[in-house]
Parts: C-alpha cells; structure tokens; sequence
C-alpha cells in the first residue's frame, strides 16, 4: 500500500515538473487546429503536424485535466463539421484519439453516441443521391442490433435513408425497420428461454395421462406459443420499443413514403424494392391506425392473379386495414378479389389466397363485408381442394363469432345460434373500441371464489356466506412477504393444470341442423338464458374484484400463472388445425407483420409450389426420429456398414438387377418334375459336403 502510493505521487510530481512543456505542446496544437478549421484542405505538413499533436494530447490527457476538457469536444467539432474533407488518416487518428479517451473514462459513451449520431445523420442526409450512406445505413443497424443504441435519434436516422434517392440506401433503411427489431429479439432469445411458463411442471402433468408422442408435440408447441406472448407483454421497457414506435411523425412519414416511391411515376425502384416500401406503409398504417383513404386505390390495378408477386400486394392491403378504415373504401376492393380469384373456373391456389386475403381484411375490418358475397364464399367450405375447404371454413369461423347474423342458419353453428337467440351477441359498430380491461382477472376471481368456498368448508361453515374477516386475512396474506412472492412466484404455487383428453369438448360442427321440433327450441332458449344469467353474475363478481379491491402483488403472481395456464389449455383443447389457426391468427400480436406464405396458405404444398424435396421436409418436420424403434437386424446392419464390413451373397442378391435374374427365372419355370427334382437333389448333396469345394 506504501509503495503505491509513493509511486502515485512521484507520478503527479513528475505531471507537475512536465506542465510548463505541455502547454507549450498544447498552445502548438490549438495553432494548427484554427488554420485547419479555417481552410481544412490546407497544406500536407500542416496536418501532420496536427495529427501527431492530437495523438500525443491524447496520450496523456488524463494527467492535465484542467488544460484539456476543452478537447474532446474540439475533435468532435473537426469531425462533424469536416468529416466530407478530412484526410483519411487524420480522420483515423482523430476517431482513435476519441475510442481512446473514452476508454481512460475523459469522456462518457453518450457524448460519443451523440457526436456518431449526428456525424451519421449529416451522411444520409448530405447528399441524398449519394450511396456513401450505405456506411451509415450499416452502422446503425449494427448498434440497434446490439442494443447500444435504441432512442428516436437512430431511428431518425434510418427514417431519412428510406426518404433518399439512392436505390440502395432506400431499401437499406426500409429493410431495418422491416427486420431490425426481429434481429434484436433473435439475440434475446436466448437469454429469455427461461420466462414465463415452467416447462418442467407442464411435461409432468402431461405426463400423468396417457403419454403419446402427438400430446407431447401439442404440448411442446403450446408452451413455445405461450412463451413468445409473454416475452411480447414483457417489452415495454424503453429498451425494448420497435423501431416503428419510435418515430416521431409516423402520418407525415407514411405519406411522404406512399407518394415519393409509389405514386411516383419517375422512382426508379423495381418490383421487389417497391414491394419491400409498400409493405413498410402498410405497416405503419396497421400499426399506428393512420388515416390515408388514397392509399387503398393503390392497390386496384395489382388484385389479378396475373400480377407477379400478388401474394405480397394482398398480404400489404391485408395489413393497411383496421377498424377506422371506412368500409366503403375496403368493400370494392374485397368484390374485386372475390371476382379475380375466388371462382369455379380459378385454380385451387389462386381460390384459396383470395379466400385467406378476404378474411385478412374482415378480421381486421368485419364491416367491409356484405350479407350476399359473405353467403356465396360460405360455400367454399365443401370444396374438394383441401387449401380452399380451409380457408372458406376459416372466413365461416370468423363471421361465426363476428357477424352471425349474416350468415345462413345452417352454417351459424350451435354456438353462435345460441348466442343470437340469448340476445349475447352485439352488432359491431364503426370505430367503436373495446373497453379497457384486466386480462384474466376473471379467472382470478373464480379462483378466489373456489378458494374461499374450500377454507369454509374445512372450517364446516356453509359455502354460500361471505365474511369480512376472510377478505381482510387475504388482503393481508397477499401483501405478506411480497417482494419474495413478487421474486419467485411460479416456484411457490402447484403444478399448473393441463387439461387430458377426456375434458375436451367440442361443439364447432358445419353440420348442426336446427332443431325440428318446438321443445327442443324452448329448451335451448331456456338453456341459453340460465347460462347468460350465469354469466352475468359471473361478470359482476370479477368487475367487484376489479373496482373494490387492490390487487396484491400475490395475486397479480397468480394472475401470471393462470393467464399461462388458460393460454396452454386452449391451445391443447383445439383439436382441429382449423381452430388453432383461427386461434393464432385472431391473437396475432400487432407488431408481427403479414407474410404472403400466410395469404397461400396450404396451396403453398400442392400443385407444384413447391419442390419435392421441400414437401419431404415439410412433412419430416412433426415426425420424430424412429431409431429407437430399428430392429436388430437394421442395426446390425448399420453397424457392419459403420464398420467397413462387405455383405452377404444372400443380401446381394436382393439387391441385385430384376434383368440379371430374368434368364435365371424363365429357366426356373420351364423346368419339368424330373429337373426340379435332380436339382433339389444335387443342391442337396452339394449342401451335405460343404459347398461346392467339400470338406476335406
């Protein structure tokens, strides 16, 4: 300890003894930095001199902290002011100087970001014809990537890029925010593969029922689903905000892109680029609800199936839609689809991507479609081609839950016909948003309902009372030790529930027929009005929970848990493929973007779309591996070639050529009694002395 601090002292001596010669240094740089701030082409001497002066001021800055402070801030000036003229190597030695001070700490790394910022915004926005933004466009994206930088300033930056002249630069800054925020999810995967649900606890209750491979697949499928939503509700924090939330005039943005690029009869940007800027528009106006009534006319001259990539055009309408969208604008675009693909005389591919396209933009906007067209593209659903039967029965189960009264009262379904006659479901109204609320806070509420009706059993009180005294023992115990809850919570509950396949029940068939007879309508009727009853009391309970009390932080852990829960059971309880696509694509998160292989759907796997080894693939990809399940004869057999060992004359001859052996077996079949019989006798005798050598 004595020894440092000698040594430390003898340095800021030696500091002191060096102070008049650094100012002499010091003073010689501030010399030659004002002649090159005021002619920065100046002479090859000069800026040596320079170069050499800010390297050794570099060097021992830290020592002279009072001379220097005003130095960072000088080279950052040279570089934002005359990054265009500085000559190659004294713009490396000044950016070193820069990475330089910052490592002995001179400097912290938010003056140096903003400094690279603006240095990177003059770039793009210099010269717009230029394609040196391209540098620009890369380093941005590579810092967002990394998370090191993730303010409006970055997103400023690639903002201008998409608004360049440059053909590149363009579709550099349109591809980041396309694909720049699913970059950096991809890096966090694997720190966040532990959130949310307990895998563990799940595959052990799966494992109580009847183990089969197709319920560990539902299972495994579930829990991925269930984790992705949970890592989506966990990214508010200023870190984790997407690129398109950041920007600061997303309308002006959006109509500056529609109209600068697209409307632009002299833009220079071909199909795919154009489709890649379009998809970008349609984004921030799904997004972000914008209002751009022109931009939907846009889309007129491309809905024909003879338009390269139509796919794309229809999953970019798809995705421009939302409930503020006036259906009178969206109406005649969705008869022109119907009219272009979905026929008697279209291929089944083309049907079915006009059908998936319709129900894209009706799950986004059900008023955009009428009674007659809804009833005529109902009647898909018995079509032979397996892509349109799914994808006509997709748009069904949508109106199902949306508009059943627009549908005929075969094709409603139980469900839905006994929601209408309950009077439960209600006409979907322009612009009308649905009330905030807390998710699943009824499944707290009938927890606590079971919960209490147990503890007053076990106490022999009746179920039905209520007791002041309990609620407060709740609230109490739920804000005891809640930071230990509030830390580790899923390991202090049980396992959580997956229901078996004995409870699923369903109830969605395209068959149901009404009822022929009267009583059996009056009692559905009165089967519908106790359950709407019940419901309703249902309702007033949590909505008290809600409004009376304050939730604890152990009941907000309990929330968690059983929000997973419900998520992981109505997946396992789709049995229908039908189902569970509705399913995902109604709980689609509105940062996911519409991909065209979701408008082709399964006509992507049919009919040449795809080669034959991708249908191999494809249907590899829920298949586990059978190596377990190999005889030992295979096994042997794998082995022996593992090994380098040949085969026998026996296995040879299986494998051997059909024509080789077709003189061998016509001769076979003209043989008489007597022949066969001599044959069978010297193979006999042949057998009896060892082969054809003998033993000897």
């Amino acid at each position: 300890m004595v020894k440092r601090k000698l040594a430390a002292l003898e340095k800021v001596e030696a500091d002191l003894s060096y102070v008049e010669d650094f100012r002499a240094q010091y003073y010689q740089y501030e010399n030659h930095r004002e002649i090159f701030m005021a002619t920065p082409t100046s002479t090859e001497a000069g800026i040596i001199s320079l170069r050499d002066l800010i390297d050794f001021i570099s060097h021992v800055a830290d020592c002279y902290p009072d001379i220097t402070k005003d130095f960072p801030q000088q080279l950052i000036d040279m570089l934002i002011q005359h990054h265009v003229d500085l000559e190659p190597e004294l713009r490396e030695k000044i950016v070193g100087s820069l990475v330089l001070l910052r490592k002995k700490d001179i400097i912290d790394s938010v003056t140096l970001n903003k400094a690279m910022q603006a240095v990177l915004f003059n770039l793009v926005t210099s010269d717009r014809t230029s394609s040196k933004a391209l540098w620009a466009i890369k380093i941005t994206r590579e810092l967002w990537k990394r998370q090191i930088w993730t303010d409006a300033k970055t997103v400023e930056i690639m903002k201008e890029a998409c608004l360049a002249e440059n053909e590149k630069v363009i579709v550099g800054g349109v591809r980041f925010f396309l694909g720049g925020d699913k970059e950096r999810e991809e890096m966090e995967d694997d720190s966040s593969d532990d959130d949310g649900v307990d895998v563990a606890k799940l595959k052990h209750q799966v494992g109580i029922n009847k183990k089969t491979k197709k319920k560990a697949r539902q299972v495994e499928k579930a829990i991925a689903t269930v984790k992705k939503k949970e890592r989506k509700k966990k990214q508010p924090h200023a870190l984790n905000f997407s690129a398109l939330h950041l920007l600061h005039d997303s309308q002006g943005f959006s109509e500056e892109l529609f109209s600068k690029h697209l409307q632009n009869t002299k833009s220079k940007l071909n199909l795919e680029q154009k489709l890649l800027v379009l998809q970008l528009v349609s984004r921030l106006i799904g997004l972000h609800k914008l209002t751009l009534v022109h931009f939907y006319s846009y889309f007129q001259k491309y809905l024909t199936p003879r338009q390269p990539s139509v796919t794309s055009f229809l999953a970019s309408l798809a995705q421009a839609t939302h409930n503020l969208v006036p259906p009178d604008v969206l109406e005649p675009l969705i008869q022109k689809i119907a009219n272009e693909f979905v026929s008697e005389a279209s291929a089944a591919e083309v049907a079915s991507a006009g059908l998936n396209a319709i129900r894209e933009i009706c799950v986004r906007q059900p008023l955009a479609m009428n009674e007659t067209l809804l009833q005529d593209l109902v009647m898909y659903k018995k079509s032979k081609d397996k892509g349109v039967m799914m994808a006509a029965k997709g748009l069904l189960g949508l109106y199902r839950d949306v508009g059943a009264d627009m549908l005929k009262r075969r094709d409603r379904g139980k469900e839905a016909s006994m929601a209408l006659s309950a009077g439960e479901k209600k006409e979907i109204r322009y612009g009308e948003e649905a009330a905030g609320e807390i998710e699943g806070l009824e499944l707290l509420a009938k927890w606590k309902e079971e919960e209490r009706k147990k503890r007053r059993a076990e106490q022999g009180l009746p179920s039905d009372g209520e007791d002041e005294e309990d609620l407060e023992a709740d609230e109490e115990a739920g804000w005891a030790n809640w930071d230990v809850e509030d830390d580790d919570s899923d390991d202090s509950e049980g396992w959580i529930n997956v229901e078996s396949d004995a409870e699923i029940e369903l109830s969605d068939s395209d068959d149901d027929k009404p009822p022929s007879k009267k009583t059996k309508q009056e009692d559905t009727a009165d089967k519908a009005e106790k359950k709407t009853a019940a419901e309703n009391d249902a309702d007033k309970e949590w909505n008290k929970l809600a409004t009376s009390r304050i939730l604890t932080p152990a009941d907000l852990a309990k929330l968690a848990e059983l929000r997973s829960e419900s998520a992981v059971n109505s997946l396992l309880t789709s049995r229908s493929k039908r189902v569970q696509k509705a399913q995902s694509t109604t709980n689609r998160h509105i940062d996911e973007p519409l991909t065209a292989a979701e408008i082709e759907g399964l006509a992507l796997l049919s009919k040449g779309k795809a080669t034959r080894e991708e249908k191999i693939a494809h249907a590899k990809e829920s298949k586990t591996d059978r190596d377990e399940f190999k005889s030992k004869t295979a096994r042997k057999k794998e082995r022996k070639v593992a090994d380098g060992k040949s085969t026998t004359n026996k296995e040879k001859a299986r494998k051997k050529n059909f024509l080789m052996t077709l003189g061998k077996a016509r001769s076979k079949n003209k043989r008489s009694l007597v022949e066969t019989r001599a044959v069978l006798k010297a193979h006999h005798d042949r057998q009896k002395r060892g082969g054809r050598r003998g033993n000897k």
